[in-house]
Order: C-alpha cells, then sequence, then structure tokens
C-alpha cells in the first residue's frame, strides 16, 4: 500500500507529513496490498490529483477543489472516513465518516511530545503567501515569530509546538496547533483561501472559522493572487504559482552586497513602507482572543480515527 499525497513544487508540511505519519499510525501499511493507493492527509479528493484507475483506501482526505470523484464504486473506492462533515455531505456519504484530519495524530508522536516552548507567538503563512511576501521582515517588526510552511515537516510542526499562540493562514497551521493544544488566531490575506476545507475541519471540533484580514504584503504577492494592494485591483490573470519563486527574488529584499547600494536600500525601505497596513493588521491579528477546541471533544474525534484505523489493520493486514 502506498500513501498518496499532493507534492507542492515549493513544499508544504501540511501534504508532506503523508511521507511517514501513516507509517506511525499504520505500521507496516507499505508491506500491504500494493495495489492500493492510501488517500490521507490533504485536500486531495479532486479528479484532477487522483488516479482514475486502481484501488483507493481513504482515510481522512477533504474535498475543496475541482471535480470531486464519484466513489460510489466499492471495487474501487474504500472510504472508511473523510475529513469533515462538509465533505461527506458534498460526496454523498453517511454525516459519520466526516471524522477529523488525520494530522491531528501527529501530537501523539512520541518525538513531538514534551516539547519546551521556545516561542511566545509565531505566525504560520499559507505556503503561496510565503512565496511572494515579505513576511519574516514583517513578523520581526510586530515580535512574532515566523514559521515557513514550505519548510521540512517536521521542523515546521516542532515550531507550532513549541510556540505558546500561533497565527495562522495555513489551515494544517491551525489543526497542528489545535492538536498540541496551543491556541491559535485564524487570518487571511486573499480571498482564494478555501473557507470549504476550514469549515470542514472545523466543525469536527467545534472551533469557528472567521479569519481576521491581513492585507498582502508586496506588489509581487497581490499579483499572484489576484488581490488590491494600495488601491490598485491585480486580476488574477491565470499566471502559474510556479512563477512566483522569480517574483520573490525581487520582493525578499536584496542580497547584502546589493544592499550597500543606495539605491537598493531606498527599494528595501520602500516596500517596508508599503507593507505598513499589513504589519498593523498582523500585529492586531496577534492580540486577538485565540481559540483552541474542548480537550474532550478532540480527544472523541480521535478515538473515532483510531477506531476507524482498526478496521482498516482487520480488514487489510
Amino acid at each position: 500500500m502506498n500513501p498518496y499525497y499532493w507534492e507542492s513544487q515549493h513544499g508544504n508540511f501540511g501534504d508532506d507529513l503523508n511521507l511517514w505519519l501513516w507509517d506511525f499510525l499504520l505500521p507496516g501499511f507499505r508491506d500491504v496490498h500494493p495495489d492500493v493507493l492510501l488517500v490521507g492527509v490533504g485536500t486531495v479528493l479532486n479528479t484532477a490529483l487522483l488516479p482514475a484507475e486502481g484501488r483507493k483506501l481513504v482515510l481522512g482526505s477533504g474535498y475543496g477543489y475541482g471535480a470531486l470523484p464519484n466513489m460510489s464504486d466499492r471495487a474501487k473506492w474504500d472510504v472508511r472516513c473523510v475529513r469533515g462533515p462538509l465533505t461527506a455531505e458534498r460526496a454523498g456519504l453517511s454525516a459519520d465518516l466526516g471524522i477529523v484530519d488525520p494530522a491531528v495524530m501527529v501530537a501523539e508522536m512520541p518525538e513531538f511530545k514534551g516539547l519546551p516552548k521556545l516561542h511566545r507567538k509565531s505566525f504560520v503563512p499559507h505556503w503561496e503567501t510565503a512565496t511572494a511576501g515579505i513576511w519574516p521582515t514583517i513578523c520581526q517588526t510586530v515580535g512574532l515569530h515566523y514559521i515557513d510552511p514550505r519548510g521540512d515537516a517536521k521542523e515546521v510542526i516542532r515550531a507550532i509546538a513549541q510556540s505558546e499562540t500561533i497565527i495562522a493562514e495555513s489551515m494544517h497551521g491551525a489543526i497542528l496547533a489545535d492538536a498540541f493544544r496551543v491556541p491559535w488566531v485564524a487570518v487571511t490575506t486573499s480571498q482564494s483561501i478555501n473557507s470549504f476545507k476550514w469549515n470542514d475541519w472545523a466543525r469536527t471540533v467545534g472551533v469557528s472559522y472567521a479569519p481576521r484580514r491581513v492585507p498582502v504584503s508586496t506588489r509581487a504577492e497581490a499579483v499572484l493572487k489576484g488581490a488590491r494592494f494600495w488601491g490598485v485591483d491585480f486580476k488574477d490573470d491565470g499566471t502559474p504559482s510556479v512563477a512566483a519563486p522569480i517574483r520573490q527574488s525581487n520582493d525578499a529584499g536584496p542580497s547584502v552586497a546589493t544592499a550597500e547600494r543606495p539605491q537598493a536600500k531606498l527599494r528595501v525601505a520602500a516596500k517596508q513602507a508599503l507593507a505598513l497596513p499589513s504589519v498593523l493588521a498582523l500585529w492586531q491579528a496577534s492580540r486577538a482572543e485565540p481559540q483552541l477546541s474542548v480537550d474532550h471533544v478532540l480527544a472523541d474525534r480521535k478515538a473515532r480515527l483510531l477506531a476507524a484505523m482498526d478496521d482498516v489493520r482487520r480488514d487489510y493486514f
């Protein structure tokens, strides 16, 4: 059995954790039923992502983009649970199958237990936000620890667990924070952030998704998202996000050698000045009242997910 995950060219810890989480949750799964694809963490129930052929075992995946596959053929689809009730409803499944995002189980891994708190407050942006903004500089200005979601998944998760509060644009930033019992505040820099998938998860643990609005930090970020920047609308022209690193090189600040030139210093200062609305909004978000799911609600969802995995062990191992 092989795990499926959506691989971002830039890296995205919420998807990358599929590479090792299932070895913890279902030890030995790789050695059984090589014809079965394990579809786990991620918003991947999409006909454009999953192969049409072959048998799929769905454990906690969510819908949110594109066309939802027809999962009624039991010969090809074994759906044990999905991320939440919205995915279950859209797929025509029983509401009981909308259990929780399996990423919550990362907090049960021994290597993430008992970690010391190192950061008072941290910001975890969406991976697209990280590619074109100047958020590390903004975080430094407002006194937040910056967590790059494109980094090594385990390092990102440790940084979340070692924070006292998380400001999250990344959905899995909030999911992992909640799993580690770290209070969190949701923010968004773009109307393109998918509220369906957020609410799908939020309803499973009894929290609400009402993100605080934070403006984009650079013109390149506005172009990438088709957003407004200083009164100018940058409509989405369909440019693929793979172009983002090129834009980032223009917006993330010059090299040390280049910064010695007065013109480069002026450009940096200008970009920081233009990002002042982002600075203020993120600072305000960092002082908002955070939320956290109730302990027994999260524990119940974990227990239901573990029961579903017990059934998988019985039927596949």
